[in-house]
């Protein structure tokens, strides 16, 4: 378990100490950035346990490269850009180059459920929530992306351009696009905000903390031995 004195550490602090041999302060960055990362690879890849398996995927490539991470850009900035290499890469593998089908994977209730909410509400909600994430899905990829990281997680259009390898103009044009689908298709849709699309809190983040650190273990002890 984390100490609480170091969830107060910034990010280039922890790396240093991760690189240092303290292994376990990796968990901070994960959970501070398991959900952006999750809605990153979602809006690439289609099926939530997919969008999992390549989550574990890039946080164990970060924790091997971490000696590469230069200060003059943000952790965030570099292990978003590392989750969408994964993305794309396993894009590429499997060659699904066809349109991306919608998601039917329910969303957890505990991403839903506010104070006050009899259960009719709480239906009504994941109902909607549904819809909010189906019109995400159905957009273009290359919309989608930029919409995920500048409207959901509220990244700058310069984080977003740098993460996505995109110039600033071309962040503006398509969020502008994106944005202008989307209204079309939820035009007459009013229910949660954007912030629960794609929802990775809670168990699915302790799932998939506890199989990263697992495997950076088995790691170690596999060069331990050589």
């Amino acid at each position: 378990m984390v100490s609480q004195d170091c969830t107060t550490l910034a990010d280039d602090e922890v790396v240093e100490r991760v690189l240092g041999g303290e292994t376990r302060l990796f968990e901070l960055l994960m959970r501070r950035y398991n959900q952006r990362l999750f809605r990153a690879i979602r809006s690439v890849i289609p099926d939530d346990l997919e969008a999992e398996d390549v989550l574990q995927d890039a946080w164990v490539r970060a924790y091997e490269h971490l000696e590469q991470f230069e200060s003059r850009a943000s952790f965030a900035t570099w292990i978003t850009r590392i989750a969408l290499y994964e993305s794309m890469a396993r894009v590429r593998k499997a060659r699904r180059f066809t349109s991306l089908e919608e998601s039917e994977a329910p969303i957890p209730a505990n991403g839903l459920r506010s104070n006050g909410e009899d259960p009719e509400q709480q239906t009504l909600r994941a109902e909607l929530s549904r819809e909010i994430q189906s019109a995400v899905d159905r957009l273009p990829k290359n919309y989608r992306s930029v919409f995920v990281l500048r409207d959901v997680e509220g990244m700058s259009t310069a984080e977003t351009a740098d993460c996505l390898d995109l110039s600033e103009e071309a962040v503006k044009t398509r969020l502008h696009r994106s944005r202008a689908l989307l209204r079309h298709d939820l035009e007459a849709i009013v229910g949660p905000p954007l912030t629960e699309v794609y929802p990775f809190l809670g168990h699915r983040c302790d799932r998939i903390l506890a199989r990263v650190m697992e495997r950076i273990a088995r790691a170690r002890s596999g060069a331990g031995r050589d």
